[in-house]
C-alpha cells in the first residue's frame, strides 16, 4: 500500500477554500501586487519637478513683461555682439586689437542707423500726416470695388444716426482730453534714448571683450574633459548664432536695396523708405514680407493712374521677396537652421504681445538662438527637433542613413 505524506492526511475533510486559506504562500507570490514605495516617490518627483518648472517658466515671463525696459535692451546688445562677432574675429586674425575692431564697428553701426534714421525721418513723417488724404484717394481708386457695399454702409450710417438721436436730450456729453502729452512725448524720447545707448555701450564691451568669456567657462570645470567639452559647445553655439545673424542682415539689407532701387526706377514716390521697411520688415518671416506688399500696393494705387500700371510694383515685391525666401536665403544660410512657420508665427505673437514691434523683430533670432543651443544638448535635443523644418528632419536621416550605409 502507498504511503500518502503527512499534509494530505492533514487536509482529508477539510474544505477547499479553508484549505487554500491555511497553506502558507509561496515566497515572493505577492510581491507583483503590493505598490512599489520607489516608483510612488519617483513619480512624485517627476510631478514636482514639472511643477517647479512651470512656474518658473511663468515667473520669467512675468519678469520679461514688467521689466521689458531692462532686458530689452540687453538683449539688443546681445543680439548686436553677436551679429557683428565674426568681423571681429577676422579682424583679430589680421592683427586688428578686439578694443579698436570693436569701438570701429560700433560706430559705424550706430552712425548707420543715425543716418539712415534722419533720412528716412521727413518722407515718414509727411507719410503720417498724410495718411488722411492718402485713405481718400485709396477709397476713390477703389470705388468700384465698393459699389456692391454702399447699400450696406448707408443703412449702417442710417441705424448710428437713430442711435445718437434717440439718447436722452437732457444728457451731455464729456470727452476726457489727454493731459500731459508733451511731458509722455519728452518720457518716451529719454526713455529710448536710453535704450539705445545701453545698447550700443553694452554691445561695445561685449565686442572689446574677446575670449575673457571663454576663459570663464573653462575655469568653471574642473576637469579636463568637461573643459573641452564646454568649450566646444559654446564656441559652436556662438559661431552658429553669429553667422547667422550677420548672413541673415547682410541678405535683409540687399533685399530692401534692391526693393528701393527697383520702386525708384519704376517711379513710385518714396521709395527709398519702402525698401527700407522692406530689409527691417523681412525679419519677420512671412507677416512682415506681406506687409511689405500691402503698403507698396497701397502707395502705388493712390500714386499712378491706371491700376495696370500700379500692379507692377507689388508684383515686384513679390519676386524679389519669393527669390530671397527660396533661393538665397537656403542657399548661403543653410537649411539646418531652418524653423517651421507654426514656431516663427508663434514666436512672433508671443514676442509682440511682450515687447511690441521690437519683440517681434527679435523673435525670429531669438529662436534660432534656441534652437541652435538645444541642438548641442542631448536632454534638449527634442526641443530642437520640434522646432526644425519638416525638410531638415528629413534631411538628417538621409544624411545619417547614408553614413550608416558607408559605415558598413
Amino acid at each position: 500500500m502507498k504511503a500518502f505524506p503527512p499534509t494530505v492526511y492533514a487536509n482529508r475533510g477539510v474544505p477547499p477554500r479553508a484549505r487554500m486559506k491555511a497553506e502558507p504562500a509561496a515566497p515572493g507570490a505577492g510581491d507583483a501586487d503590493s505598490p512599489d514605495p520607489f516608483a510612488e516617490a519617483r513619480a512624485d518627483t517627476h510631478l514636482m519637478r514639472s511643477l517647479l518648472v512651470g512656474i518658473f517658466i511663468l515667473m520669467a515671463i512675468y519678469a520679461l513683461y514688467f521689466a521689458r525696459a531692462f532686458f530689452m535692451p540687453v538683449i539688443l546688445a546681445f543680439l548686436l555682439a553677436l551679429t557683428l562677432t565674426p568681423i571681429v574675429r577676422f579682424l583679430r586674425k589680421h592683427g586688428m586689437p578686439d578694443v579698436m575692431s570693436a569701438t570701429l564697428l560700433v560706430l559705424l553701426s550706430f552712425c548707420v542707423i543715425a543716418v539712415a534714421g534722419y533720412l528716412l525721418s521727413g518722407p515718414v513723417i509727411d507719410l503720417i500726416n498724410n495718411t488722411s488724404v492718402i485713405g481718400q484717394q485709396l477709397a476713390e481708386r477703389l470705388a468700384q470695388l465698393r459699389r456692391p457695399f454702399e447699400r450696406i454702409i448707408e443703412i449702417a450710417r442710417q441705424i448710428e444716426g437713430l442711435t445718437q438721436t434717440s439718447q436722452q436730450p437732457g444728457i451731455q456729453r464729456v470727452a476726457m482730453a489727454p493731459s500731459g502729452i508733451l511731458s509722455q512725448a519728452a518720457g518716451n524720447v529719454l526713455s529710448a534714448g536710453t535704450s539705445i545707448t545701453i545698447v550700443f555701450v553694452l554691445s561695445l564691451f561685449l565686442l572689446a571683450s574677446g575670449t575673457m568669456f571663454y576663459e570663464k567657462i573653462v575655469q568653471s570645470f574642473p576637469s579636463l574633459s568637461e573643459k573641452k567639452r564646454a568649450l566646444r559647445v559654446v564656441y559652436d553655439v556662438e559661431r552658429e548664432i553669429s553667422h547667422y545673424l550677420l548672413t541673415v542682415t547682410v541678405i535683409n539689407a540687399s533685399l530692401g536695396t534692391v526693393i528701393g532701387l527697383g520702386l525708384w526706377a519704376l517711379g513710385v514716390p518714396n521709395a527709398q523708405v519702402w525698401g527700407a521697411a522692406a530689409a527691417l520688415l523681412n525679419f519677420l518671416p512671412y507677416i512682415g514680407a506681406l506687409i511689405t506688399i500691402t503698403l507698396v500696393t497701397v502707395i502705388a494705387l493712390i500714386s499712378f493712374e491706371t491700376i495696370s500700371y500700379a500692379l507692377l510694383a507689388p508684383a515686384f515685391v513679390i519676386l524679389c521677396d519669393v527669390i530671397e525666401g527660396q533661393f538665397v536665403t537656403p542657399t548661403v544660410v543653410g537649411r539646418r537652421l531652418e524653423i517651421n512657420a507654426v514656431a516663427i508665427l508663434i514666436a512672433i505673437a508671443f514676442w509682440s504681445w511682450l515687447w511690441g514691434f521690437v519683440g517681434a523683430l527679435m523673435a525670429v533670432p531669438l529662436l534660432v538662438v534656441i534652437k541652435v543651443f538645444c541642438d548641442h544638448f542631448d536632454g534638449l535635443s527634442h526641443v530642437g527637433n520640434f522646432l526644425a523644418a519638416q525638410h531638415t528632419a528629413v534631411e538628417d536621416e538621409e544624411i545619417s542613413e547614408t553614413g550608416t550605409a558607408a559605415g558598413v
